[in-house]
């Protein structure tokens, strides 16, 4: 059996080809995109997924044309939050047709791809050590192929939803050179700060510009009484964008009825405008809109 320090070159797949070419229909896709975003956490568990989707909403509301790709390939959840899971994809004379949320919004996201509830995305390997060693490099070409084929059409925003982890921001950062900046989503916490921290030293090392961070979680809307309560007393979210000098966004409470919306696929901003939680994401929406004007027109 041959291994690969046995083959000259690339053993006649021309595979540097293939990958110049993709990258070129990249490009050439996401040339009708004004400005491409990516939210981030880092950490897992702070809803970086329900604002990502929120925003995406909002935006829709105040008339701009969104799209969203759910770089979460292994707990992807943006579909199911958007309204579009068990849609049927189809493909065009311009490539995959992405669904549309009730809002408009485009979406793509594996949970399309995927049969059903319980089945894990797996990469195929001789053995599990080896699926390890590819995993990194078949997510970003798999990232690449999302982007790539899919129909995204003009836009004035395309938002990335990656998956928790520091090192995400990199890959998405090699894929889209044309990347805008990165919006940081944290909670109240001391732990999950540690790990902000971490992505912004990140981001600043690959030249991505920090858009803002947002805290999610800040205190609980109470549905009965309208009011917030706070759930934690350590320094907030706007002392730790002080820290390092990046936009502070808001800070959004957490209401059990946007974990309900999203469930049933329905955008909060819309479902329940007048909820504390509703207009801080609207806000820090219209923020995040604010900053972005200087890359184009409204």
């Amino acid at each position: 059996m041959k291994k690969y320090k046995d083959i000259a070159g690339d053993g006649g797949s021309n595979i540097v080809g293939q990958v110049e070419a993709q990258q070129a229909r990249l490009r050439s896709r996401l040339a009708a995109v004004r400005r491409i975003v990516a939210v981030v956490s880092g950490k897992g568990g702070v809803g970086k997924s329900s604002v990502a989707a929120n925003l995406a909403a909002a935006f829709a509301l105040s008339g701009w044309r969104v799209g969203v790709l759910d770089a979460d390939l292994n707990g992807p959840s943006i579909a199911k939050m958007l309204g579009i899971r068990g849609r049927v994809l189809s493909i065009g004379a311009d490539g995959v047709e992405p669904p549309l949320s009730a809002l408009g919004v485009k979406a793509m996201s594996m949970d399309l791809l995927l049969p059903g509830d319980a089945t894990p995305l797996t990469w195929a390997a001789t053995t599990q050590a080896e699926s390890h060693t590819w995993r990194g490099t078949m997510e970003a070409n798999a990232l690449r192929e999302f982007l790539s084929d899919t129909a995204w059409g003009a836009l004035d925003v395309l938002i990335l939803d990656l998956p928790p982890g520091t090192d995400r921001l990199v890959t998405v950062a090699s894929l889209v050179p044309a990347l805008e900046g990165a919006v940081l989503v944290t909670i109240p916490s001391e732990v999950s700060h540690l790990i902000v921290k971490k992505s912004i030293t990140v981001a600043r090392d690959t030249s991505v510009p920090v858009l803002g961070l947002v805290e999610n979680m800040a205190g609980y809307a109470c549905p009965d009484c309208g009011g917030v309560n706070p759930l934690f007393s350590g320094p907030g979210g706007a002392s730790l964008a002080a820290e390092f000098d990046i936009p502070f966004l808001g800070a959004v409470p957490f209401d059990p009825r946007m974990a309900a919306a999203a469930d049933r696929g329905v955008a909060f901003v819309a479902a329940a405008a007048e909820s504390p939680a509703a207009r801080a994401l609207i806000a820090v929406a219209a923020a995040l809109r604010a900053a972005l004007e200087p890359a184009g027109s409204a």
